[in-house]
């Protein structure tokens, strides 16, 4: 109610927000973010907007059709649309993106990704002139194409977000990414910006690890609490697994924030930057997997010893191995990774609770199961592609098993049955 005062008359402000926001530029929750905050000057949250109050009919509706106009799917669910018809898409993209750069076969040196492609640095080679450019100079040029170039440091220039292929009439984009070849990183093109961002933020890693050889082998020897972390770790991998995961995080954290550099020069400049903050921000990633893994530890130690109903161990064991896969550390977003404590916690509370009301904690999972039962069954149908709104609702599931078990440990925002089917109606309009 307070920041929606000094946006009044709210239709005027709702006009001046749609004329005067760039279009395509962004994500529209942190524009209008952004907006209100610039006029209200109160700090005003993400949380604050109540999305579950909006009906399915407010959202976006998405056709997807071919070259002649025919649709081939609709939906309010983007990344339903693409698990369904993403394949399609890379394929024909895949083709066309080789035909523009003058490949008309592919090699393992040029197919090892699937739908990623050779890169041309420039941007005039991206977007070809004339007909003429499309054909390749000879075919023993076509038999062999050449193998990516390599890089163990940022030698190749600027890196476009993003390259364009005209098609009838129809302009396509494609996204450059670095990827990590361990030992160096090479350029390709994808037509997935999710899939390419993932590829570059590993690639990106890459080349600063390969900026900081002394750096990283002196960090790599002295991360704090290592041995006894690698004890609770041992029943998901060993300490080296466990040691990777916390320098990767702490590289991420400490070099690559956003936004991320897109030349040399800004490339150094972060590495500069970074190289301070490295030691105290590894530290901070172990301080806090030893406290994640001190609960994961207990929450195991309670559930071994407690012998609960068959019903109950099944589905703490299922939420343990959702929390704490053997990469928990690198998949686990930051925001949520600081709540895991918290969620192993509340296991050990439902634990004690359960021995003396066995009943409630069944009807609390009766309530929880149909929630989760459906989460699961979009995420296996999206097929690994993104979406935020489910990654969102993934989180207010463990905030509700919170509010169901363990209501002493408090959640940051009011959870509910209710509130999550009226989340649900977002992610399955």
């Amino acid at each position: 109610q307070r920041p929606r005062t000094r946006l009044v008359p709210l239709p005027e402000y709702v006009a001046e927000f749609v004329e005067t926001t760039p279009f395509a530029q962004g994500a529209l929750m942190d524009a209008l973010l952004s907006s209100v905050r610039e006029r209200s000057q109160i700090a005003v949250q993400r949380n604050d907007f109540k999305l579950d109050m909006l009906l399915a009919h407010q959202f976006m509706n998405f056709k997807v059709v071919d070259e002649h106009g025919r649709q081939l799917g609709m939906g309010r669910h983007l990344p339903t649309l693409k698990a369904e018809l993403g394949g399609q898409a890379r394929s024909a993209f895949q083709a066309l993106a080789m035909l523009k750069l003058g490949v008309t076969s592919t090699s393992p040196a040029n197919a090892n990704l699937g739908s990623g492609l050779p890169f041309n640095r420039r941007k005039e080679d991206l977007t070809p002139k004339s007909p003429g450019d499309l054909t390749p100079k000879s075919p023993a040029a076509d038999a062999a194409p050449a193998p990516p170039k390599t890089y163990t440091a940022w030698s190749f220039g600027e890196l476009p977000e993003l390259m364009e292929i005209h098609k009838a009439g129809q302009v396509l984009v494609g996204f450059p990414a670095l990827l990590d070849k361990l030992s160096h990183v090479e350029i390709e093109v994808f037509d997935e910006p999710d899939l390419a961002a993932a590829k570059h933020r590993a690639g990106l890693r890459r080349l600063v690890a390969l900026a900081i050889k002394e750096p990283l082998k002196y960090l790599e020897k002295n991360i704090p609490d290592l041995t006894k972390m690698a004890g609770a770790f041992m029943v998901l991998g060993s300490a080296d697994e466990l040691r990777a995961q916390i320098v990767d995080v702490a590289l991420d954290r400490a070099f690559l924030v956003a936004p991320l550099p897109a030349d040399e020069q800004s490339f150094r400049t972060r590495i500069d930057e970074g190289r301070a903050r490295l030691n105290l921000i590894a530290q901070e990633v172990a301080r806090l997997a030893g406290v994640v893994l001190t609960e994961f530890a207990a929450a195991n130690r309670k559930l071994r010893d407690s012998k609960p109903a068959k019903e109950v161990a099944d589905d703490i064991s299922a939420q343990l191995s959702h929390l704490m896969p053997k990469r928990f550390l690198a998949t686990t977003p930051w925001a949520p990774l600081q709540h895991l404590p918290r969620y192993l916690k509340a296991i050990v509370l439902r634990l004690d609770k359960g021995r003396a009301d066995p009943g409630r904690d069944a009807q609390r999972l009766a309530e929880l199961r149909p929630l989760e039962s459906r989460y699961w069954r979009r995420l296996a149908d999206l097929k690994g592609n993104a979406d935020n709104r489910m990654d969102e609702y993934r989180w207010l599931l463990e905030e509700l098993r919170v509010s169901f078990f363990a209501q002493e440990l408090r959640t940051p925002q009011p959870v509910s049955v209710k509130r999550l089917d009226k989340a649900w109606g977002q992610v399955a309009g």
